[in-house]
């Protein structure tokens, strides 16, 4: 499973996310739209929006995700959470 965070600098929600991920040991790639302008394009062009958090989970969009959201997805791929 590739898990790619697309977040901003200092955004609660996109540490949350990542808060949630590590306590699951569940390894994901990071890239931050705040200092990467190509992110930030790469990101707009995937969900239409420039939200943070945003994830990409095997190629499924989640837009502007809450933990809860995170959770849903990674148990609907059989992740036990």
């Amino acid at each position: 499973m590739k898990i790619t965070l697309y977040r901003k600098s200092g955004c609660p929600w996109s540490a949350a996310v990542m808060g949630f991920m590590n306590e699951l040991n569940i390894p994901y790639e990071i890239k931050n739209v705040t200092t990467n302008p190509v992110y930030a394009r790469e990101v707009e062009a995937l969900s239409g929006q420039s939200k943070s958090p945003t994830l990409d989970i095997d190629g499924t969009i989640l837009p502007d995700a809450g933990v809860e959201d995170v959770a849903k997805a990674l148990q609907e791929r059989g992740i036990v959470i």
